[in-house]
């Protein structure tokens, strides 16, 4: 680990790959470490039945095309993530393996990439470890009893691993929904605290609604437009890896709906007075995206199908009634709460001031870092709508890599 790298890229998913490919386009020596295996988190943080959201077409890193028989269709983890190792092996590109990154500081205009194995120094740093990493659970999480067994979306893998009994799951963004529906066909008694999250119908006007969304401009929505009042981002939209999943077709398979999960009190779990609204957020955002593509289908004059109604739209909602808001642990059989409640990352280990804020997140405007010489890829929304899904690699990672090419030739 002598000499001085040109770059190091931390982190051999799909955004490190990307970033790595454009550094070897340009003649850059780099070293791409990554702590366990290419592609670990797709490895370790998926639940058996799985699919990626973006179809197949969508779903390739850059240099590549999709030429296989199923353009429209969803891969496995499985078969993503052995797609993550060809491409690493065709580009030749110089990933290590089994290297996690322990500390990461810098002196005399060089950063020093701390290792196991030794210390690398460097002129840029890419950080591309990701920002959807670590789970989080409310406070309220710690007031469960024991005798409840809680576990993340990230540690859930299939109903027959769960204690015998219902299950509540908690949020209803696209883990929450998914796994949800998956405990559904089960057949085991589920609960859902909704939340206010939207909603995308799988297929829209003969193609794919990513492969809509990425034509039309929605996904290129930049940041400043989606950020919440409260300065926040909203949760990503529930859409079916393969078919429309919503609020009212989990009802229809016996899913229990509730309002928002808001503590424990008297060894009750208590939920909000928001179901109805939640409902009517996630219809009201599907309308949105559709009138967003109906505006472009019109202005490129396509010649598209006409809408068809969804019937995991048009099937009416099963609700508790009257709508419960309290359930005694005692007598409701959940023995498994499921936190589909988010994701942060962890930057614990960048030892550099003014690169994280005072929640432990990165300082950047577009992945690009306030210290001169370090990038950050595959942030969720970094810079757009489309930041932080396999479709934004591709003009990310070459912004990225044109940017560092510039800061190196000033």
């Amino acid at each position: 680990m002598t000499g001085i790298h040109d770059a190091v890229v931390i982190g051999a998913g799909s955004a490190g790959l990307g970033v790595s490919y454009f550094l070897k386009q340009q003649g850059r020596e780099h070293q791409v470490l990554e702590r366990s295996r290419i592609g670990e988190t797709w490895r370790t943080q998926r639940w058996d039945s799985f699919r990626l959201n973006s179809p197949n077409i969508r779903s390739t890193l850059p240099g590549d095309n999709f030429d296989g028989p199923d353009p429209l269709g969803a891969s496995t983890q499985h078969q993503f993530v052995a797609y993550l190792e060809s491409y690493a092996e065709r580009h030749r590109l110089p990933v290590r393996v089994d290297v996690p990154v322990e500390e990461l500081t810098r002196d005399d205009g060089l950063f020093l990439v701390g290792t196991p194995r030794g210390v690398l120094r460097a002129r840029n740093v890419v950080i591309a470890s990701g920002s959807l990493n670590c789970p989080k659970r409310p406070p309220a999480s710690a007031d469960l009893p024991a005798t409840l067994r809680q576990l993340d979306s990230s540690a859930y893998r299939n109903a027959a691993e769960l204690e015998q009994g219902a299950v509540l799951v908690v949020g209803s963004g696209q883990s929450g929904g998914q796994i949800a529906a998956d405990l559904a066909l089960a057949g085991g008694p589920v609960f859902l605290a909704t939340s206010r999250a939207g909603r995308l119908v799988r297929h829209y006007r003969g193609s794919d609604i990513f492969n809509w969304m990425t034509l039309s401009g929605y996904l290129d929505v930049p940041r400043r437009e989606i950020v919440l009042p409260s300065g926040k981002l909203p949760p990503r939209g529930l859409l079916g890896a393969t078919h429309t999943i919503s609020l009212q077709s989990l009802s229809a398979q016996g899913v229990v709906l509730l309002g928002r999960f808001m503590g424990i009190e008297n060894d009750s779990l208590i939920f909000g007075d928001n179901l109805d609204e939640h409902m009517r957020f996630a219809d009201e955002s599907s309308a949105d995206v559709k009138r967003f593509i109906d505006d472009y289908i019109r202005r490129a004059r396509l010649n598209a199908p006409p809408a068809e109604d969804d019937p995991a739209e048009m099937i009416a909602p099963r609700l508790p009634n009257p709508p419960i808001h309290s359930i005694e642990l005692a007598t409701s059989g959940i023995r498994s709460v499921i936190w589909c409640t988010g994701f942060r990352g962890d930057f614990r280990w960048i030892k550099i001031p003014e690169t994280i804020d005072d929640d432990g997140q990165p300082i950047h405007q577009n992945g690009i870092g306030f210290v001169p010489g370090l990038y950050f890829s595959g942030l969720d929304f970094a810079s757009t709508r489309k930041s932080g899904t396999i479709p934004g690699i591709a003009e990310e990672a070459a912004r990225l890599v044109n940017h560092l090419a510039g800061r190196s030739a000033s």
